[in-house]
């Protein structure tokens, strides 16, 4: 099974720049890159901070361009979106309990696709009903492997800026995960960077995003938005195990454009 992962593509209204960028047209190279190479996926997944500010018009634009767009898509919500704007542009995605999350049984597994977002905040939370949904998805799977996504990363990156803004309640999810299903991979996005590991016995991956990415500072906790090449995440998943690729697609690089500004809250 092949699925992409798309994230932070923090969309802006039609026209507009972010960080000097243009986060509709890099969203537009990744959408023709994958339909011209992956149009064999099963599912292509959005995971999160989709829109910059949570405006209307950036999601409606993310609606045009998804109409077009000839691969399954599901979409997550990350700490930049706003979850009643995008529900008005999106009412056909599956809700939970009030959050976006919902899962997807394929041949290989289920998938679970998780709400982090706390309205307001940066980092990301999973509050009682959200564990508890997460609970009874996991043993509703015992038996079968288990992909979570989710926007926001429980583990640390040893990148101070980053692991302050992570999921903070990792030891719950990680408790989640330890009693009930066989949780083979979880995938993030929120970091803006490219990096795999294992965490307390469960493998991880996230990845830049469409737009500006994180600097690689491990030391000063000041982060700043720069420009590296935007990428998706090809994922393979077969009995045998999952493996996945970090594919820089097309867009003109432009090491002027973007200045070090502090990473946005």
């Amino acid at each position: 099974m092949k699925i992409i992962q798309v994230t932070d593509l923090h969309l802006v209204a039609p026209g507009e720049r972010l960080h000097g960028l243009d986060p509709l047209g890099r969203l537009d190279a990744a959408l023709a890159d994958i339909a011209a190479h992956h149009g064999d996926a099963a599912l292509v997944v959005f995971s999160g901070d989709l829109a910059d500010a949570g405006a209307p018009a950036a999601y409606e634009a993310l609606r045009d361009r998804l109409a077009r767009f000839p691969v399954p898509v599901r979409l997550m919500l990350g700490n930049h979106d706003d979850r009643a704007a995008f529900r008005a542009v999106f009412p056909e995605v599956p809700v939970e309990h009030g959050f976006v999350q919902t899962v997807v049984d394929t041949g290989e597994g289920r998938l679970i696709l998780l709400d982090t977002l706390d309205q307001g905040a940066v980092p990301g939370r999973l509050c009682d009903d959200r564990l508890a949904w997460l609970d009874a998805r996991l043993a509703e799977a015992a038996g079968r492997p288990v992909y979570i996504f989710l926007h926001h990363p429980p583990f640390r990156l040893h990148m101070p800026v980053l692991d302050a803004v992570r999921l903070l309640d990792d030891q719950a999810f990680l408790a989640a995960c330890r009693r009930h299903g066989d949780v083979r991979h979880v995938f993030a996005g929120h970091v803006h960077r490219p990096v795999t590991g294992s965490w307390q016995g469960l493998t991880f991956s996230a990845l830049r995003g469409t737009n500006h990415q994180s600097s690689f500072d491990f030391t000063t906790g000041q982060g700043a938005t720069i420009e590296e090449p935007p990428a998706y995440a090809v994922i393979l998943i077969d009995a045998a195990g999952v493996v996945v690729h970090f594919h820089d697609f097309p867009v003109r690089l432009d090491a002027t454009a973007v200045a070090r500004d502090p990473l946005p809250a």
